[in-house]
């Protein structure tokens, strides 16, 4: 038990600092979305190119890993949308639901991946974000499309917005390095290592900044309905088809944390973006983020 915590409480701390440099507007309210931006188009790909094209992907059996994932997730969209047929919701706060119960907080994400497994867990958590980031992406711009139906919703914002995310094209290039076998300058590389070192700090920081605690008054049957989906039906689905395609323990356990992890804090931008509920999602975020550490923690204790 005690190495459980001795992964999970440095990772939430760092997010309660977050939080708590918010409230006392160090070093300024506005400093954080500056460095959020920093962390999202600069730090957080450097790593994935570091840790990706450094890695050894030929001993990597990942496609039933990342089918394992791909399914769970369309699944619980399905069960989301079932669900939304008998207790109907609005359709921009379905949306939002939506994105509670599918998305997943990359810094989280791979912050635990890293504590708990090491370089291993790290790059098989990268592989899995490769896929899953855009197939996301496409999912949840679908669901806008059907719910919200604006006109700006086309084939071409959803191809734009796949292109243009730093971190899928991050885990593109760094993949082709490591495939083509291309030799990554030493200078290259040691630049790359030093800012992939401040990524998940200030990523998890940022995490933080974006709690709003004291706007959480959103429907509550919708906040329980994303946060049911995303925190127990998840992982008990995940384990499932993991179990089917009898996948490895280490393959096993980081699938089931990645089940169990908090949505992504963009959500909120693509809900502002795309007509979502916004307050909606803002509750759900914080909820998650916070509800999220039990839930990580019987993860920890009962599948690692």
């Amino acid at each position: 038990m005690i190495h459980i915590f001795t992964a999970l409480i440095p990772i939430f701390s760092l997010i309660m600092i977050g939080y708590f440099l918010k409230k006392i507007k160090f070093p300024s309210y506005e400093f954080w979305p500056q460095a959020d931006k920093l962390t999202y188009y600069i730090l957080m790909p450097s790593l994935l190119i570091y840790k990706l094209s450094n890695a050894n992907l030929k001993e990597v059996d990942s496609f039933n890993f990342v089918l394992t994932a791909l399914l769970t997730i369309t699944i619980i969209l399905f069960i989301l949308m079932l669900i939304n047929k008998f207790f109907r919701a609005e359709d921009d706060a379905f949306t939002s639901v939506v994105q509670g119960g599918i998305r997943f907080n990359t810094y989280v994400f791979l912050a635990l991946a890293d504590s708990i497994f090491g370089d291993t867990g790290l790059v098989l958590a990268v592989i899995l974000m490769t896929f899953v980031i855009p197939f996301i992406n496409i999912l949840c711009i679908s669901i806008f499309a059907l719910y919200v139906s604006e006109s700006r919703l086309t084939f071409t914002y959803l191809l734009k917005s796949i292109v243009t995310n730093p971190l899928i094209m991050a885990c593109f290039i760094g993949g082709s390095i490591n495939y083509i076998g291309i030799e990554v300058p030493i200078i290259a590389d040691k630049i790359l290592a030093i800012l992939s070192s401040a990524a998940l700090p200030l990523g998890l920081l940022s995490v933080g900044f974006g709690l709003v605690i004291k706007e959480i008054n959103s429907s509550k049957s919708e906040i329980f309905n994303s946060n049911f989906a995303k925190l127990v039906l998840t992982p008990i689905i995940m384990f499932l088809i993991a179990k089917f395609f009898e996948l490895d323990n280490q393959m096993i356990s980081i699938l089931v944390i990645f089940a169990v992890l908090p949505t992504a804090p963009s959500s909120f931008v693509l809900a502002r973006q795309l007509g979502g509920d916004v307050r909606l999602m803002s509750s759900i975020i914080t909820v998650q983020t916070l509800v999220s550490v039990l839930f990580i923690i019987f993860v920890l204790n009962y599948f690692i």
